[in-house]
């Protein structure tokens, strides 16, 4: 294969602990409103069960767009609400603070190491449908290292919608092909490589909790496989 010229991250999930993180801090959040006895990993589940609806929902509406901290606000509420707990009857303050849990997220254990050793070779921005704000304080919480955080507000869009990896490949001013994204899941490499992009899937066995991923069908014979960013690193000579 041919080198990629930049490497774009899908951040949630592929880079950081989404459902550690989210049942870690749900835990205090559950507790508080009364739902102490339930499981905070079932909550981080239900909560993130409806990013995928949200993204659809987004496109079939023709809503315009809004940053993820709004979108993550209204799948808390719902969430709460499934859960028999009245999002109006808690303080706004909870909400708040509980929807910027993820602005806290962990990175994997390999994560740091392995951007630290690719950007050695590579420039290494964000692809991610997180705001700007949000990967800013994710990245500075967890000592993620990027060239250039992008947020989707770069393009307006949240992929998998083709201007969402586009856009990418022009804010940095290079052809689709020169650009690579790197993601734990398959439905986001697949549409970034019918956009043009070159793709490297690194495997996040435990990122539902040991559970099979949803997106598992979209799985094709990617540019490069890895078990980690390290083994990325080594596969591109980093």
């Amino acid at each position: 294969m041919t080198l990629p010229q930049a490497l774009a991250f899908d951040v949630f999930g592929t880079v950081v602990d989404w459902r550690t993180g989210i049942a870690r801090q749900s835990a205090g959040f559950l507790a508080e409103v009364g739902l102490g006895a339930r499981d905070p990993a079932a909550f981080a589940d239900a909560w993130r069960a409806q990013y995928l609806a949200a993204m659809a929902g987004m496109r079939a509406s023709g809503r315009a767009f809004v940053p993820l901290d709004v979108l993550h606000r209204e799948m808390l509420e719902t969430a709460l609400r499934d859960w028999g707990i009245d999002p109006a009857a808690c303080k706004e303050t909870l909400l708040a603070e509980w929807t910027r849990a993820w602005h806290r997220l962990d990175p994997w254990p390999d994560a740091v190491e392995g951007l630290t050793r690719l950007k050695v070779r590579f420039p290494i921005v964000t692809l991610s449908n997180g705001n700007v704000a949000l990967l800013m304080n994710m990245a500075r919480r967890a000592g993620l290292p990027w060239d250039a955080i992008l947020g989707a507000e770069v393009s307006g869009v949240y992929k998998p919608d083709p201007r969402a990896y586009l856009a990418t490949a022009e804010l940095l001013q290079m052809e689709p092909g020169a650009l690579c994204l790197v993601a734990a899941h398959h439905s986001d490499l697949a549409a970034a490589r019918a956009s043009g992009l070159l793709a490297a899937h690194v495997a996040r066995p435990h990122e539902y909790g040991g559970a099979p991923a949803p997106d598992a069908h979209h799985r094709q014979a990617w540019d490069w496989s890895a078990t980690s960013l390290t083994d990325l690193a080594d596969q591109l000579g980093c």
